[in-house]
């Protein structure tokens, strides 16, 4: 059994703030290893911490509940962790708004009156007053029941909606009529990674997999994903099966209609890049379902149509995406004609009131041009200041839209749109307790270990100091063909008032640059988003915005596959890491829930033998050898169907293993959570919490020395 110490006295010698946050060594569990080995390609590969995959054993719980006890004794000694805590619980409460949109008679948004567990889903018919249409609070007591999506039939009289429970993906869907919110039918169960698209008012298409057997619910894998029609007043035992299954296997399928309801669009794919393009014209009887796309290695997406004219979104032959228009009946690729054509900027399209949006990504912040249904460009749309900007997506007949903008230094503010003249006017703005005056947020270029430039956005107070001592969370992800575009984030301003810099990158594998940025950063690519990472981690020390001691990295899913990857890499370049609901297990990602859907950004380690080296090497969990590691809290959830929490289980138990400094290497476990969406306000803000008070910590710092205002 070994102790750990944080030593946080040799940081800064003479800082009377170290006595006073001194924390007594702790204990780790005694975690048991196996004699479990895998050979691939003639290479023996040791899994000691194997047993932890069975998340629903006696053996693994136990294992949990002793992690979450050390965690909790160490980070209760932290004396201005409450401090912080209130201080998060004051940031957190002001009213939250969604932009509203319409559906039938009524306008609906979403609220939050500031500390809820859930936001509410409120309407209001005309200029009357807003009443609660759904109010996922009542889900469930403790608020780990959440409303995971809404789709209303055109005429706005029926809704059918999604719930998550424990932060599950597996979500149920129940159907109300809006006159009254009397439920029609019974609740479709094990429904996942699926939209909902009403047919008229009889049924809707809906995707799912077969459900695990009992005892592998979370962790089983998922295979095929199959395209459903269910008809309202039938059993779900009696839905129709469209597409998927034997006859057309595929992992991911998803089901939209145009708006009028003429064409059943399906997508299907293998992989989470690229896709196969079904079309079915609903308003012939007995038509036939036709491929459009007959392969996945471009992504294509039907937008609108005009009658039989379609609108699709590609980047098949342009890797920065373009806008083509097609009729129905020829949809195939070689009539496509381009009506948005590529450009340097990246682009994606959304339309309303008649209109086409164009939103290109120019160096990983918005801008937005709109254009008529014939591809004639109107006008640029003026926006606050740079940054980040959604929505502009509404039925045909509306004469507005609303969307909302953001930075890191501008709250979520929500705007109404005049299509016909362009004038945006403020429609809510955001209470939080922050005054941008007092920051700024700035991008840069720095150079990555083979010469390509990347960008960043660091944000801190004005005025700041460049010594080297500031608190710095570098925040990244790098992968799927994500983009990482300025936002807001409340929990952010903790370190920000408390003089730290909080700095994103935009690493290659993500899709600030369109596929080509996303393929740079894939399968035996992938060492180039470390090394983006690292290079981005020495700028700001060379920029004396920070240094080894007071630099914590932070990155989520894909992004904890980064955070674990470079402390293996460079343990000495940080101060404190965050892997959170990561991919540590690189040889074996692929055998639970939808993991081997990620294969097209990974590769896998049956491949063959140079991808398997490959990810054997940087795989976090199998790179961690006898070092000095960064301060660690590793996080993930119970419920986490999607990247197990077998991942960071492992993780941290060979971190404990391997772990040769004082710093703690620790892994906090939420309950009745899931990979992130869903948890209620009072979870988010008890792990931002730690989180904060864990960075604090172990950079041998105090924050909030004077009261909060």
């Amino acid at each position: 059994m070994k102790h750990v110490s944080t030593a946080l006295a040799a940081l800064l010698a003479g800082t009377s703030a170290l006595a006073q946050n001194a924390i007594k060594p702790l204990s780790y569990p005694q975690t048991r290893k196996v004699d479990t080995v895998n050979t691939y390609f003639g290479t023996k590969v040791a899994d000691p911490y194997r047993w932890l995959e069975d998340d629903q054993s006696a053996d693994t719980k136990s294992w949990v509940q002793e992690q979450n006890k050390v965690t909790q004794q160490y980070l209760s000694q932290i004396p201005y962790r409450d401090a912080i805590r209130k201080r998060l619980e004051t940031l957190w409460n002001y009213e939250k708004y969604s932009a509203p949109f319409k559906e039938g008679k009524y306008t609906y948004f979403y609220k939050n009156t500031g500390l809820q567990s859930q936001s509410v889903l409120y309407r209001q018919a005309g200029t009357g007053a807003p009443e609660v249409f759904l109010d996922p609070n009542q889900f469930a007591k403790d608020g780990t029941t959440s409303l995971a999506g809404i789709n209303f039939t055109k005429d706005g009289s029926l809704a059918a909606y999604q719930i998550s429970e424990g932060g599950s993906d597996w979500r149920k869907v129940i159907v109300l009529q809006t006159a009254d919110k009397k439920q029609v039918g019974d609740t479709l169960r094990d429904v996942k990674f699926s939209g909902l698209a009403w047919q008229g008012n009889d049924g809707f298409y809906y995707s799912s997999y077969d459900k695990p057997q009992a005892g592998s619910q979370l962790a089983g894998k998922t295979q095929y994903h199959k395209l459903y029609y269910h008809k309202l007043g039938t059993p779900q035992s009696t839905d129709k099966l469209i597409f998927g299954g034997e006859k057309t296997p595929r992992r991911y399928v998803g089901a939209s209609l145009t708006e009028d309801e003429r064409f059943l669009i399906i997508t299907a794919a293998n992989t989470t890049t690229g896709n196969e393009l079904y079309l079915q014209d609903l308003s012939k009887s007995g038509s036939a379902i036709m491929q459009v796309v007959d392969n996945e290695k471009s992504s294509v997406d039907v937008v609108d149509n005009v009658g039989s004219k379609l609108y699709i979104a590609t980047n098949l032959n342009a890797p920065n995406n373009r806008l083509v228009t097609v009729d129905a009946a020829k949809p195939q690729p070689a009539n496509w004609k381009d009506l948005i054509p590529e450009t340097k900027n990246v682009l994606t399209v959304s339309t309303g009131g008649g209109k086409i949006f164009a939103n290109y990504l120019k160096d990983a912040t918005t801008l937005i041009e709109q254009y008529d249904m014939n591809g004639k460009k109107e006008r640029a749309i003026q926006l606050p200041s740079v940054g980040t900007a959604w929505g502009f997506g509404t039925k045909k007949e509306e004469k507005e839209t609303y969307y909302t903008f953001t930075s890191y230094i501008y709250p979520p503010t929500i705007f109404r749109y005049d299509i016909a003249t362009g004038k945006s006017e403020v429609y809510k703005k955001t209470n939080v307790q922050f005054d941008p005056s007092q920051y700024e947020s700035k991008q840069v270029y720095y150079t990555s270990k083979d010469g390509t430039k990347v960008p960043m956005i660091i944000t801190h107070k004005k005025g700041l100091a460049l010594n080297g001592k500031n608190p710095t969370l570098l925040y990244a992800y790098g992968g799927f063909n994500a983009s990482l575009t300025p936002s807001f984030g409340t929990s952010t301003i903790v370190l920000l008032e408390n003089g730290g810099v909080y700095a994103v990158a935009n690493l290659r594998g993500g899709g600030e640059y369109g596929e080509k940025w996303h393929l740079a950063g894939t399968k035996l690519q992938k060492q180039n988003v470390f090394d983006d990472f690292i290079a981005a981690s020495e700028y700001l020390i060379k920029s004396k915005y920070t240094s080894k001691d007071y630099l914590a990295i932070s990155g989520g899913s894909n992004g904890g596959l980064l955070v674990g990857a470079v402390m293996a890499q460079r343990p000495e370049l940080f101060k404190v890491a965050f892997p959170a609901v990561g991919v540590m297990d690189m040889l074996r990602y692929n055998q639970f829930t939808a993991g081997a859907g990620w294969a097209y950004d990974y590769g896998t380690a049956q491949d063959s033998k140079p991808m398997f080296e490959y990810l054997y090497k940087y795989s976090p969990y199998h790179a961690l050898k006898p070092a000095s590691y960064p301060a660690t809290l590793v996080t993930t959830a119970d419920h986490d169907d999607r990247v197990v929490p077998a991942h960071s289980f492992k993780f941290a138990s060979r971190l404990q293993e391997m772990q040769k400094g004082g710093a703690p290497a620790l892994i906090r476990i939420e309950t009745k959570a899931g990979h992130g969406a869903g948890r209620s306000t009072a979870q988010v803000i008890s792990e931002q919490t730690d989180k904060w008070a864990f960075l604090f910590q172990n950079m041998g710092l105090t924050p909030y020395q004077t009261p909060a205002n």
